[in-house]
């Protein structure tokens, strides 16, 4: 492994400056992305910041009604945290879906999101990859692309976010508190992680020195039901295949709000407003769920070996909302 320095600043102030100090550095939380990446050679940072001093591990009521996660705030804990159990039924599940225990009890808010958009010929440096080394190609269009991307890959890259946890907060129109050299400033999460483009080594917006404080929930719709369900090769430490966040509040039979995200469809959570356009104010029905996610999914570009993706991201997107719709003639929640 190549050395690196080590820094462990107490405030938000003092990592931001660290970070500006020193060439290559990389903010370290729970270390359970970055780390594997420097066993494996891809990344190298010449310093790591850790952040875990910071205080930035509460959930917090907000004004408005909503939660302030910290960005240290770890996985199991924020799945775990009553408000988050009660009021985002969602958020608790995705994080319960995602890797393991032990990586849940470590994996933290702000890393979540940060975690690299990879598939398996990111991880191995003997490969071509344009994500490691831009202008050098992408083997998995041709190759192993069974998991990747059926939508807004480009020539450039077909990987998928991995994160559970960024496709739940996506559907819940969470925005990413970051600061900076620059001062302070805020960013909706479906704005945060990029589509590949031809600069697919970008992963998200975040800008140079910029570190997550914060992920902030806006007040839950009162009588939504909400739900995340996750189709694997497995039954756990498995990414997705397809995953489907969604928000649903059913008046008289009549969909009165929704909001639906995908995952393991894309390079970012993708967050499905074709369909909720289909949705709103229409019946809540099996067919009117089907046709939403048919006018989804038409924009898919499945590669030679992943078509499955499609009727399967529909028919489990049919049971997500079909079952939500019932749990809401109860009440919701």
């Amino acid at each position: 492994m190549k050395p690196f320095g080590y820094v462990r600043p107490v405030d938000t102030t003092e990592a931001v400056a660290a970070f500006a100090a020193h060439t290559d550095a990389r903010y370290l939380a729970g270390g359970t992305n970055l780390l594997d990446l420097m066993k494996r050679g891809v990344e190298a940072p010449g310093t790591l910041i850790d952040v875990n001093r910071l205080p930035l591990d509460r959930v917090r009521e907000t004004p408005a009604g909503g939660l302030l996660i910290g960005a240290t705030v770890r996985n199991s804990a924020l799945a775990a945290h009553p408000a988050v159990r009660a009021r985002y039924p969602v958020l608790s599940q995705a994080l319960l879906a995602g890797a393991s225990g032990q990586l849940r009890n470590a994996a933290t808010t702000g890393g979540n999101l940060l975690q690299r958009t990879r598939c398996l010929y990111f991880q191995d440096g003997s490969k071509p990859c344009n994500k490691r080394e831009p202008g050098t190609g992408c083997p998995a269009r041709e190759g192993i692309h069974r998991d990747l991307a059926v939508l807004g890959h480009s020539a450039a890259c077909v990987a998928t976010h991995p994160s559970d946890m960024s496709v739940a907060l996506s559907a819940l129109d969470a925005v990413v508190r970051l600061v900076g050299p620059n001062g302070r400033r805020s960013v909706p999460v479906t704005d945060f992680i990029r589509l590949p483009g031809d600069r697919p080594e970008r992963d998200c917006e975040i800008r140079p020195g910029e570190l997550i404080t914060g992920v902030e929930l806006p007040p839950a719709a009162p009588g939504a039901a909400s739900a995340y369900r996750k189709v694997r090769d497995r039954a756990s430490y498995a990414f997705a295949l397809v995953s489907v966040a969604a928000v649903l509040d059913v008046r008289d039979g009549r969909i009165t709000g929704v909001a639906l995200a995908f995952g393991g469809l894309a390079h970012r959570p993708w967050r499905a407003r074709r369909a909720e356009e289909v949705l709103h104010g229409s019946p809540a029905t099996e067919a009117v769920f089907a046709r939403a996610a048919d006018a989804e999914l038409a924009a898919a570009r499945p590669l030679r070996d992943n078509g499955f993706k499609v009727p399967l991201a529909r028919n489990l997107t049919v049971d997500v909302l079909s079952e939500l719709a019932d749990r809401g003639k109860g009440g919701g929640a």
